[in-house]
């Protein structure tokens, strides 16, 4: 059986570098258990992780901001297929209808998904949903 102690070396999971790297042992829970470590590439100091046992969150997200996404963009696709009218650039003092494209200077193409007021807009694009002005005198 290894003999651990404060002030040797051990094999340990690294929270901030995310590897299984050299640590120093800071502090024991007894004389068997291993309370926390220190990287020696990055100095943190955490709870001691078995490296064999340390399972890596890369990959994972977290919500559902990926499928959000994928969905404003698979809308916005079948708006551009379904539009009949030519694409039109956006300004304010433009006045627009559902269905029609805009060229926006910052957000790009997008499709006129409704009208919320005589002056608001809801426009779909590529990656977003966003409400813009339009009609202003």
């Amino acid at each position: 059986m290894p003999e651990f102690s404060v002030g040797k070396e051990v094999l340990s999971h690294c929270n901030k570098c995310k590897l299984p790297l050299a640590h120093i042992i800071v502090v024991m829970k007894d004389t068997m258990t291993i309370g926390k470590v220190k990287c020696k590439t990055c100095n943190a100091i955490h709870a001691y992780k078995d490296p064999s046992k340390a399972t890596s969150r890369r990959g994972r997200k977290k919500g559902s901001t990926t499928k959000k996404s994928a969905d404003v963009k698979d809308v916005w696709l079948e708006a551009m297929n379904k539009a009949t009218t030519k694409s039109q650039l956006y300004s304010t003092k433009s006045k627009f209808s559902k269905g029609d494209i805009i060229d926006h200077p910052s957000f790009g193409p997008g499709v006129i998904d409704g009208l919320l007021d005589n002056n608001k807009i809801i426009v779909i694009f590529r990656h977003d949903t966003k409400t813009l002005i339009h009609n202003k005198a």
